[in-house]
C-alpha cells in the first residue's frame, strides 16, 4: 500500500511512518501544505494522511482542491482541534475519515484498512462501463453523466447485461433473468424494452443511435458493448 503522510510535526510523523513500514506500507511524508498539494495531486497513492493544521496550504484546502480536480484518492484528516465544525467541513468536502490528536497508529493504521474495505464494498455497488454509469443502490443511471430514466424492468436488463460486457445472450437468458419466468419464445418484448432503452440513451446523444451500448447480434442476442472492441 502506497501512502502519503502530509504533517508538519516531526515527531508525529517519525511514529506514524514507523507503524506504517512495520505494516509494509510505503510511506512518504512531506512537512507542509504547498509541497502536499503538489505530491498529491501528482502522485499515484492509495490514502493520504492529511494534517488540517499545516504550514503553507492547509488540510481542508488540500483536500478541497483535490476534490475540485477530480483527484478521488481516499483521505484520512488529522486533527488536534476536536471542534465540530472542523469534522463537519472536512467531510463535507470529501474526507472519508478523520482522527483526532492524540492517537495510536495501530487506530489509524485500522481505520484506513476499514475505509478501504468500505470503499471497495461501494465501488462493487457500481458497474461502469464506457460511457454508462449504473448504481444498484440508487438505482440510477446516467450516460455521458446525464441522467437516464429508465423503469424498473428496463433497469435490471441493462444492468444484467453491464455484469458481463462483450458476452452475448440469448433472448431466452434475458427473459427468463430479467422477466423471472419463461415467456413465448416468438414474443418480441426483449427487442421492445432494449429499443426503448436505446431511444432514451439516444436521446442524449443527439440522436446517434449507433452511440448505444447494447448491441444486437445476429441470430442469437444481445451484448453490452465493450470499450476496445470492434462493433
Amino acid at each position: 500500500m502506497n501512502i502519503l503522510l502530509i504533517e508538519d510535526e516531526q515527531r508525529i510523523a517519525d511514529f506514524v511512518c514507523a507503524g506504517f513500514r512495520e505494516q509494509n506500507f510505503v510511506v512518504e511524508h512531506c512537512l507542509d501544505g504547498n509541497d502536499g498539494y503538489t505530491r498529491a495531486s501528482q502522485g499515484a497513492y492509495d490514502v493520504i494522511v492529511l494534517d488540517i493544521m499545516l504550514p503553507g496550504r492547509d488540510g481542508l484546502s488540500i483536500l478541497k482542491g483535490l476534490r475540485q480536480i477530480g483527484n478521488a484518492t481516499p483521505v484520512i484528516l488529522l486533527t488536534a482541534r476536536n471542534e465540530l465544525g472542523d469534522r463537519i467541513d472536512g467531510l463535507n468536502l470529501g474526507a472519508d475519515d478523520y482522527l483526532a490528536k492524540p492517537f495510536f497508529v495501530e487506530e489509524l493504521i485500522a481505520r484506513i484498512h476499514a475505509m478501504l474495505r468500505r470503499i471497495s464494498g461501494e465501488r462493487q455497488n457500481v458497474l461502469a462501463v464506457g460511457n454508462l454509469k449504473l448504481d444498484r443502490i440508487t438505482r440510477e443511471v446516467a450516460w455521458a453523466g446525464q441522467s437516464v430514466d429508465l423503469t424498473g424492468r428496463e433497469f435490471n436488463l441493462i444492468e444484467y447485461l453491464m455484469r458481463s460486457p462483450g458476452r452475448v445472450f440469448t433472448r431466452t437468458q434475458i427473459l427468463e433473468h430479467v422477466w423471472g419466468y419463461d415467456f413465448d419464445p416468438s414474443t418480441n418484448v426483449v427487442d421492445v424494452c432494449i429499443q426503448r432503452i436505446r431511444k432514451k440513451i439516444s436521446s442524449l446523444d443527439k440522436g446517434e443511435l449507433e452511440a448505444s451500448p447494447i448491441e444486437s447480434v445476429r441470430g442469437v442476442g444481445y451484448r453490452f458493448h465493450k470499450p476496445g472492441e470492434g462493433a
